[in-house]
């Protein structure tokens, strides 16, 4: 069967996320106050935004639609998004477009490279779309952005979020070798809720992904994140923080899930600030190196300093065990 798309009548939230037209629409709640945030515009905003359009590179703060934008590009923090605009999986939570992407780009790396050069970071974050199409999920290409940037910009430390490389034999291997400083993999949510939220991978493939960084690369920091208000139980997060910490990860982060459009996964309930900071209470109690847990948390908010806590949380550990 084929399905055929209209480019020319169709509205543009509807060529994003084709797959999603036939869901029932659900009202989006109006947020409570603490998840309102000011309007970006500041001069540096439009700074950074006129880089990263100058280089045509993509960012998952726009594709994404996160709230944090204004604050993160007045800082001259932004999260690139690799290999595209266009994601192979249709997850329903996820604002990036759906669909076949573009070949990939054999240029982008060191373009990336450059870009993050010329921005000055001091700590950067590189994400991607999924790429089945792709033999090994794009490994290689993502690798590649990562030798560049240690090329270009060679004082930046590196952090990846990276897609769950399901089914591309040897992907993760290539990108736990690219030794980047921070490997980061969403787990997004609960298990119960994967064949809603995340119809097209596996809990437990995620999990073991991580799991591999650590026994691959043990100098590696390893970070995930899951979202809450989809619906899950205070004790299936408790459980996944477990799972996590088995796995061996050091930095979990927990923030809110925000509706996309009518079309996306409904939002159970907004999780209030007190919650989060119980979350972050048992987080650290279970013995992550690095918790963020607020409403307004996501992978990559504040990942620069989280960065500098981390790898100093790190040698404190060290240096306590050193002194037994």
């Amino acid at each position: 069967m084929v399905t055929l798309i209209d480019t020319l009548q169709k509205k543009p939230s509807e060529l994003r996320h084709p797959e999603k037209q036939n869901r029932p629409e659900s009202a989006v709640l109006k947020k409570p106050d603490w998840l309102r945030v000011k309007a970006p515009g500041s001069g540096q905003y439009n700074a950074t935004k006129d880089i990263v359009r100058s280089k045509g590179l993509h960012t998952v703060c726009e594709e994404a639609a996160c709230p944090n934008i204004g604050e993160c590009w007045s800082q001259k923090h932004a999260t690139l998004m690799i290999m595209g605009d266009t994601c192979t999986r249709a997850c329903a939570f996820c604002n990036v477009k759906t669909g076949l992407p573009q070949p990939l780009d054999p240029e982008e790396p060191a373009k990336v490279g450059l870009a993050v050069a010329q921005m000055e970071l001091n700590h950067v974050v590189i994400t991607s779309v999924d790429r089945d199409d792709v033999s090994d999920g794009g490994a290689a290409h993502f690798a590649e952005v990562v030798r560049q940037i240690r090329i270009q910009a060679p004082k930046t430390t590196i952090e990846i979020l990276t897609p769950d490389f399901l089914r591309k034999h040897g992907a993760a291997e290539v990108m736990i070798d690219a030794t980047p400083d921070v490997f980061n993999h969403n787990l997004e949510t609960v298990p119960r809720l994967y064949l809603k939220i995340r119809p097209g991978a596996r809990y437990f493939h995620s999990l073991r992904l991580l799991q591999m960084v650590k026994e691959r690369d043990p100098n590696q920091f390893t970070k995930s994140g899951i979202m809450v208000g989809l619906g899950e139980t205070k004790e299936e997060v408790m459980q996944v923080m477990d799972d996590m910490r088995s796995a061996g990860v050091d930095f979990i982060t927990i923030g809110q899930y925000l509706q996309p459009t009518r079309k996306h996964a409904a939002i159970d309930r907004f999780v209030t600030p007190e919650e989060f900071k119980a979350y972050e209470a048992i987080a650290r109690a279970k013995g992550f190196l690095m918790v963020s847990s607020s409403p307004l948390t996501r992978s990559s908010h504040h990942a620069g300093d989280d960065f500098a806590r981390l790898r100093a949380a790190r040698e404190a550990q060290l240096s306590s065990r050193n002194g037994r």
